[in-house]
């Protein structure tokens, strides 16, 4: 069979499959002409069977992605929430993973949840709780292959994080919230930070972890993330200690990054 054939072939059924994936998403009727009934069961019964169920594990997709925020919601607002999403934001992916990345966006904005920033705060950090359980692996630099570094070579150094690690500023207790959520521990307070706390996130031994940071240690990781070299790190963080303790604080910070294996590769 030549190529032209296969594909004269197959364009009724690409077309019959998009009319299908404009029915579950946008519900449009063109997917109607093409489906038959029974006596027992109608077409649009059908029809409808195949748009709830999809709808259904889209947002059980969504519990298992952010099941923090669905705690703090509860069953029937988070199916809510779920049903305003997925039709302001249809599943673009032929994963489910990737279903969800736009939640802590969406729910900034919409009209029956942006009174509530801690769920966008909450939505965000779950999100980045999977992407460094699910970031591409790779080597990690070792103490030993630090020290066989020339010291002339120090200012002009360069650190490269491992793929795993994410920065993020966090207005609220999300995390001790969290923790209690997935601990099952008794429910806390919700409560606001004084002014935005630091935190980190990354992948170590297969385990996703995340803690705080000083406003000095947080200020370094980002020159870092940013690309600067060691020189411009101390000069900054002089904001916060003397010029003469710089480097050994920045110093100490990469020490620090390396073991909790955050540090992928040294320029």
């Amino acid at each position: 069979m030549s190529s032209e054939t296969s594909e004269m072939n197959s364009s009724p059924l690409k077309s019959l499959q998009q009319e299908m994936l404009s029915w579950l998403q946008e519900a449009k009727p063109q997917i109607k002409q093409s489906v038959t009934g029974t006596e027992k069961v109608s077409a649009d019964t059908r029809l409808d069977i195949y748009f709830n169920a999809y709808r259904f594990r889209l947002i059980e997709a969504l519990q298992e992605t952010f099941p923090a925020l669905h705690t703090l919601l509860g069953d029937e607002d988070f199916f809510n929430l779920g049903m305003e999403y997925l039709t302001a934001n249809p599943s673009k992916h032929f994963s489910l993973r990737f279903f969800g990345h736009q939640m802590s966006s969406f729910l900034n904005t919409s009209e029956h949840f942006k009174d509530q920033p801690v769920l966008s705060e909450m939505a965000h950090f779950e999100w980045l709780l999977r992407d460094a359980f699910d970031a591409k692996n790779s080597e990690i630099l070792n103490i030993e292959a630090l020290q066989q570094i020339d010291p002339q070579s120090w200012p002009e150094l360069k650190f490269v994080f491992h793929p795993t690690v994410h920065r993020v500023d966090l207005s609220f207790n999300t995390p001790q919230l969290w923790q209690a959520i997935d601990q099952e521990e008794p429910p806390i307070d919700i409560v606001k930070n004084e002014y935005p706390i630091a935190w980190c996130l990354w992948r170590k031994d297969l385990r996703t972890l995340y803690r705080s940071m000083d406003v000095d240690e947080a200020w370094a990781m980002d020159a870092m993330l940013s690309g600067h070299n060691f020189t411009d790190i101390c000069s900054g963080v002089c904001e916060w200690v003397d010029e003469q303790h710089a480097a050994v604080r920045v110093a100490g910070f990469i020490q620090n990054w390396i073991n909790e294996g955050m540090i992928q590769k040294v320029l």
